[in-house]
């Protein structure tokens, strides 16, 4: 009777035997607890609002930045990942926010690598907080990242943190588990790959991999960015797609579409990569990869490719939420 895994035996309300898989039935469940039914009226700035409270953050698809403040760079095509600012990217519907930041002076400045973005940390916080504050269905994943190049510190890098969050704590989810959607609304859930002693703080991300496909604590990440081969790394980024459709509430997908690949003199060239990239975002995300993938995260994000992704919420959505089913005892 059993194919694979467990299989229960019951009678329906007409007195009829049947078998039914349970982590297939179980899986139903999560799915429709997944429904989100996006109203006609749910744009960027506010798509989450119409999405169940039950929902762990790990069933939707959630727009994401790479590098998110990289507006700036020496010379074309090295250094700048965005064209929106953070507030433009929120409107557009991102929900995760990439915040890489030097710790100088007992402060953070946002860097892409060597390049400094001209942002400080709070500024980009005061951004977020008063979205927030206009928005509250919504919720923004922040991961936190230390560069190098810090100087003129009295303190750790998770002692300045912890002075930025204790100016608005209850704006924070520092939880190590993944929240719900309604635990998580007008707050920033903490993506943290940066040590610390004080626990919890955050999703920890300190586990992070250089330039491969990974798992970490709750995480499953594709971060593949040294690209020789375009077509390749966009068979990471759908493997990736491919693994999360399939995956229950436990595990935070992130699935990078960014990348770099090397020109001229060895200079990196990140338009070499978004450039194809997101064409193909737009043309095979819609039709080739139905369910939820996590965090999906982008270079140069806009209203047209953000929509795309949180609208497979809609597109995904099964029965509205229910119980598992109730079988008698055997």
């Amino acid at each position: 009777m059993a194919k694979a895994g467990f299989v229960l035996v019951g009678r329906m309300f007409l007195g009829l035997r049947y078998s039914i898989d349970l982590r297939a039935a179980t899986r139903c469940w999560v799915a429709g607890l997944c429904a989100v039914a996006l109203g006609a009226g749910a744009d960027g700035t506010n798509w989450m609002g119409s999405v169940d409270g039950a929902v762990a953050l790990s069933l939707l698809s959630i727009p994401g930045t790479h590098n998110s403040a990289a507006l700036h760079e020496p010379f074309p095509g090295t250094a700048k990942c965005q064209l929106l600012s953070l507030s433009a990217q929120l409107d557009a519907g991102v929900r995760f926010l990439d915040m890489r930041c030097r710790h100088m002076n007992d402060a953070f400045a946002l860097y892409h690598g060597s390049v400094d973005q001209h942002q400080r940390f709070d500024e980009a916080l005061s951004t977020v907080y008063a979205f927030l504050e206009n928005n509250p269905t919504e919720c923004v994943v922040m991961g936190v990242t230390g560069v190098r190049g810090g100087s003129n510190t009295t303190r750790t890098f998770e002692e300045t943190f912890d002075a930025y969050v204790a100016k608005n704590p209850d704006k924070w989810r520092l939880s190590a588990t993944i929240p719900t959607l309604g635990e998580a609304r007008g707050k920033i859930v903490l993506l943290r790959r940066f040590c610390a002693t004080a626990l919890p703080k955050g999703l920890a991300a300190t586990g992070w991999r250089n330039n491969t496909t990974f798992s970490t604590g709750r995480l499953r990440v594709q971060d593949c960015y040294r690209v020789s081969d375009n077509d390749a790394k966009w068979g990471r980024v759908a493997n990736l797609f491919e693994e999360s459709s399939k995956a229950g509430p436990d595990t935070l997908f992130i699935n990078y579409t960014s990348g770099t690949r090397s020109g001229w003199f060895g200079i990196p060239s990140v338009t070499a990569v978004s450039d194809e990239i997101n064409r193909r975002l737009e043309t095979g995300l819609p039709a080739d990869f139905p369910g939820w993938h996590g965090v999906v995260v982008m270079d140069f994000a806009n209203a047209t490719r953000t929509a795309l992704v949180y609208e497979i919420n809609a597109r995904s959505a099964r029965p509205h939420p229910q119980a598992p089913p109730t079988l008698d005892p055997l």
